[in-house]
């Protein structure tokens, strides 16, 4: 009994990895997350978008500023 509140301590429970580990792998909750493994270099889920982006974007670059029209009409 006296383990419970040394345990309660999260600084003492650095002092004993073992046990966490131990503890973790005995939880019943923990063990019933849902989990998913990332990997850095899968393809994201973004979908494809079809169209001519480079048109846009001289659209959008062709635009007038609004900043300096709004700055221009004091």
């Amino acid at each position: 009994m006296q383990n419970t509140g040394l345990y309660a301590n999260p600084f003492a429970l650095m002092m004993d990895p073992q046990a966490v580990i131990a503890a973790m792998e005995r939880s019943e909750r923990l063990n019933h997350l849902q989990s998913r493994i990332c990997r850095p270099l899968d393809k994201p889920l973004i979908p494809h978008i079809n169209g001519d982006t480079n048109a846009f974007d001289q659209e959008v670059d062709s635009a007038p500023d609004l900043e300096n029209d709004i700055i221009g009409a004091d």
